[in-house]
């Protein structure tokens, strides 16, 4: 666990800005209490880290790296970790609600599906880091709306061949719900009418025959 968190941090600090009276007058110093003030999410969210390693199984390379649930917390939190287009291949980041693990047999999962974004090589340096934060504000910002509760989380797969962008919901055959969540990922993500992103049920996932399953929406 250890050397995987060394492999996240990042050497970056930062200090509350401190204001202090005039000269001549006393030297306490008075803080600004507006820096002191965390501002609450509506939910509470776990960040996750995979790290393949084959002497281990699955679920062990799955690891919990912090829970926050403020906006302060989160940025923190963000600031002082690697980028996702900075992680080895084979590697995922996810961010599910606190409670829920980044796995289809979750039973808060289990009977949902994702929307799936796939991006190609040149993408990683390009497009990656921004979408994935997009992703990550979508959710922690309830950006979904009256749909919101419907979102269990967020990974980020990175593969040699290209990465992947999924937003994991509670309910396949929420259709209406589904596609709103779509549309409006699609629209913050400034994907143009020509692309397109895909959603697909776990269940369909894990009855795929090769390596694409059935895609039950595209918008």
């Amino acid at each position: 666990m250890a050397a995987d968190m060394e492999e996240l941090a990042q050497t970056e600090q930062s200090q509350p800005s401190v204001a202090t009276q005039g000269e001549g007058e006393t030297e306490d110093p008075i803080v600004d209490t507006d820096m002191l003030i965390k501002h609450p999410l509506q939910n509470q969210w776990t960040l996750w880290f995979f790290k393949p390693d084959r002497a281990k199984g699955w679920e062990e390379n799955q690891r919990e790296v912090i829970h926050f649930d403020t906006i302060e917390d989160f940025w923190s939190t963000h600031n002082h970790i690697k980028s996702a287009s900075e992680l080895s291949a084979g590697c995922d980041y996810s961010l599910f609600k606190a409670g829920i693990k980044p796995m289809w047999e979750d039973p808060r999962n289990n009977n949902g599906g994702r929307w799936l974004i796939s991006l190609d090589k040149k993408q990683r340096s390009s497009e990656l880091d921004n979408y994935w934060l997009e992703v990550i504000l979508c959710l922690i910002g309830e950006a979904f709306e009256e749909y919101s509760d419907d979102i269990c989380g967020a990974v980020v797969n990175i593969r040699p061949k290209g990465d992947k962008l999924s937003i994991w919901t509670a309910d396949c055959s929420n259709r209406d719900g589904i596609l709103k969540i779509g549309q409006k990922l699609k629209e913050r993500l400034g994907i143009t009418a020509k692309g397109s992103i895909v959603y697909e049920a776990h269940n369909d996932s894990m009855k795929k025959s090769g390596s694409v399953a059935k895609f039950r929406y595209t918008v």
